[in-house]
């Protein structure tokens, strides 16, 4: 199993160079991209092949995805990627109710349309607010596959139980659209706090270990790991790396 590493964990450490090698010396063989890396696509496609890496995988907001397809597409193509995720919004465009999800989920999809049509997987990456009941008792997460059932998934684990979701349940019934994890872990309480409560995958409270099982059964293709505020992203990658691949057995 070929691990990734979502390049965002490592935005507070540049050179983006050093993290490349870092990567390829670990062991790595994958990186996703977002946003802060996309300024000059063939000069980074460059430096990934110097390193033994590839780009399967790329976050792109929902205002280029709607706004400037065709700029999306030109990126991925350069980076030769294989699969397109809109990874956010703000609290301010967050709907309150079912209704406001399910619109919010076509949307989504509708963005998508010109990803799709160039023969690429597109799909939503989860933060936790999906996985808040609303006022009904339903969750947003719902609602967006119900308003986008085209959706491919990027299953953001960790997330879902920040979200006071149950994962494996997730997991068990969502399945047929993941195609991509985010493996990141959660420290135990009151551990980690300047690095906003997550923890090196494998150094916290996630059982990983049935995590991934569940996860190699889906149609996942891509693992990703990822750390939202590592204070040091050399100790984190190389951590979890070597976390996961006892796990795996790789």
């Amino acid at each position: 199993m070929d691990l990734s590493y979502q390049l965002y964990s490592s935005r507070e450490f540049p050179p983006l160079d050093n993290t490349l090698k870092l990567l390829a010396e670990t062991g790595y063989k994958q990186v996703e991209g977002f946003g802060g890396v996309y300024d000059d696509p063939k000069g980074l496609r460059v430096k990934l092949d110097a390193n033994g890496l590839s780009m399967k995988t790329g976050h792109f907001g929902l205002d280029m995805l709607e706004n400037e397809s065709a700029k999306a597409l030109e990126i991925a193509d350069a980076l030769g990627m294989e699969a397109l995720f809109c990874p956010h919004i703000g609290p301010e465009d967050r709907a309150a109710d079912a209704d406001g999800w399910k619109a919010f989920g076509e949307r989504v999809q509708n963005a998508g349309e010109a990803v799709r049509a160039a023969g690429l997987t597109y799909g939503w990456h989860n933060h936790d607010f999906e996985f808040v009941k609303l006022a009904d008792g339903s969750v947003p997460m719902e609602h967006i596959f119900a308003g986008g059932p085209d959706l491919a998934w990027e299953a953001d684990i960790a997330w879902i139980v920040r979200g006071g979701g149950d994962p494996m349940d997730w997991i068990a019934r969502h399945g047929d659209k993941i195609v991509s994890v985010h493996i990141k872990d959660i420290a135990a309480a009151g551990e980690c706090t300047d690095e906003d409560g997550w923890s090196d995958v494998g150094h916290g409270t996630m059982d990983w270990d049935a995590l991934l099982a569940a996860a190699r059964k889906t149609n996942c293709k891509y693992f990703v790991m990822e750390h939202d505020k590592p204070n040091d992203d050399a100790r984190f990658a190389k951590r979890s790396f070597a976390s996961v691949n006892a796990i795996t057995g790789a």
